[in-house]
């Protein structure tokens, strides 16, 4: 006799279980849209009615590829409903790097929004013939039946279709700044953990009486943080601005009295240094998360100047879908260890793991430095279709994050840096996190990123690319005179490029692999010879 499948709670069950409880209050608000619980989970049982007489269902795929917008998080648990996965995209990416991704996870249906119109054929192409197309926010005039506005209401509703464990729910796409994209495998009860730990360990105490603002894209880190707002009753705020603006952002947050928002480092940087936000009453911010890449010390003391002691840092990958650690507000300025350079990320997150290995797995003491390696529920289950991929990325049941750490007498992690990004010069090893902190320090940087480029003598040597602050000039010498004393000599870069801005991808994380592209396209190495280290 076999074993038999265990069940799972459907992620659907969350907006189900809310709209129950609380029908009349508030769930999605975007400029003058307001829909209560109770819209929002009818027109998910109307879309999910509609992939059902698709042939959507467990075992398929429906991709996702829209800027926010609340028929975005409608497509979000309409797919779920009917137990297919998810494979939402950041709709900043180009058509080319959407159709690799499609290419990846074979979508039965994509659900599109009319202003990316013009990927829908590498897309359809790279997903295959039978990948049928829906548009999100579309007219009927336009697109007809296949609008999802222009869904029939004849009363053929679904309730969400059972689900078993291990079941795929979404399918989590690395952002792909060293390489080609990944699909982490996220199930239902995985997500279901995720959905409480972000609950008890990012936002406390969270109620229908929240409200969320998404100022990032909800298709990565703020689509999770969606699913503890929803779990609670708390109504998520969507800004209509087809770009970050800060303004808005501010604005909505006082009149909306939002008290938790989801964000990366880059655009926290950015909303707390605009001016606009010494205009409106911030007062309503209990929790400001960001995750996703570290934040240097100084933009963090800045942050914390202008909203107070607000700031939840966790940190996490994609594939640990942001549960390795957290940092509450209470812990933000923990004085650090002797020796090291900057601050901590927190400590590890409830019912997870961490382990620091060395090169061949065996676990490292406090104090050590190497590879942050994890374990617990919140682990993906592996990569789809990618068998080299989790052989590299498992080791006895670990999942290798790539990234360096330690951990200190107390348990509390810190990231010293990406094993990926560590160059070596002169035979010794460089880790550009602790560089970019230093060059943060000067006054008129207001961006670093610092790389290791071929040399002919050494090997590789350091290259800082900053972006000055509105209205600064920048100076290498000036810069590298700034960094004498501060850091070994081994560790100053050779050479500094003054930028206007950095590259990001559409997750708002510097792409070192795009810099260093770019450095390449305009000549490298550099005519003037690099400085001859000490």
């Amino acid at each position: 006799m076999g074993t038999p499948s265990t069940r799972a709670m459907n992620l659907a069950h969350f907006l189900t279980q809310t709209a129950r409880r609380l029908p009349d209050h508030d769930a999605v608000v975007w400029g003058e849209v307001r829909w209560s619980w109770r819209e929002l989970d009818h027109r998910v049982s109307l879309l999910a009615a509609e992939l059902r007489r698709r042939g959507i269902g467990a075992g398929d795929c429906v991709m996702l590829h829209s800027p926010n917008h609340p028929e975005f998080v409608q497509a979000m648990f309409a797919a779920w409903r009917v137990g297919a996965a998810l494979a939402p995209t950041n709709f900043r990416l180009t058509s080319g790097d959407v159709a690799v991704i499609a290419g990846v996870c074979k979508p039965r249906l994509l659900l599109v929004h009319p202003r990316l119109a013009d990927h829908v054929p590498a897309i359809t192409e790279a997903a295959g013939l039978d990948c049928g197309v829906m548009w999100v926010d579309g007219t009927r005039e336009e697109h007809g039946d296949d609008a999802v506005v222009a869904l029939p209401d004849d009363g053929e509703l679904l309730g969400d279709q059972d689900v078993v464990v291990g079941q795929h729910a979404w399918y989590f796409f690395t952002s792909g700044t060293s390489g080609t994209p990944k699909a982490a495998i996220l199930t239902h009860e995985q997500m279901g953990f995720v959905t409480l730990n972000h609950a008890a360990d990012l936002m406390p105490g969270l109620t229908e009486e929240d409200a969320s603002i998404a100022v990032a894209p909800l298709s990565h880190g703020a689509g999770i943080h969606l699913l503890p707002n929803v779990a609670a009753g708390a109504r998520t705020v969507l800004p209509t601005s087809p770009g970050l603006d800060p303004a808005e952002v501010w604005s909505l947050v006082e009149k909306e009295r939002v008290s938790n928002a989801f964000t990366v480092p880059t655009i926290l940087k950015m909303l707390a240094e605009h001016p606009s936000a010494a205009d409106h009453d911030l007062s309503s911010l209990q929790h400001v998360i960001y995750a996703g890449a570290p934040m240097y010390a100084a933009d963090q003391e800045h942050a914390r100047s202008v909203l107070g002691e607000v700031l939840v840092q966790y940190y996490g990958l994609g594939e640990v879908t942001g549960n390795i650690t957290v940092l509450p507000p209470r812990l933000h300025g923990r004085p650090r260890p002797d020796g090291v350079e900057f601050g901590t990320c927190g400590y590890p997150r409830t019912g997870m793991q961490v382990s620091i290995q060395s090169d061949d797995g065996t676990e490292l003491g406090r104090g050590e430095q190497g590879e942050i390696c994890v374990a617990g529920p919140a682990v993906c289950h592996g990569y789809l279709d990618n068998p080299e991929a989790n052989a590299a990325a498992f080791r006895d049941g670990w999942f290798r994050t790539g990234d360096l750490g330690m951990l200190d007498a107390e348990g509390f992690l810190y990231v010293t840096g990406r094993a990926s990004d560590m160059f070596i010069s002169g035979g010794s090893n460089v880790y550009p996190r602790d560089i970019e902190e230093k060059l943060l320090l000067h006054p008129d940087v207001a961006e670093v990123a610092v790389l290791g480029m071929p040399d002919p003598t050494w090997g590789e040597v350091g290259v800082a690319v900053c972006v000055p602050s509105s209205g600064s000039d920048l100076d290498a010498d000036e810069l590298r005179g700034f960094l004498d004393g501060k850091l070994a000599r081994y560790k100053v870069p050779r050479h500094f490029a003054i930028w206007d801005e950095l590259p990001k991808s559409g997750y708002g994380k510097i792409v070192k692999r795009h810099l260093r592209t770019r450095l390449e396209e305009t000549g490298w190495p550099p005519v003037e010879p690099a400085p001859v280290p000490a």
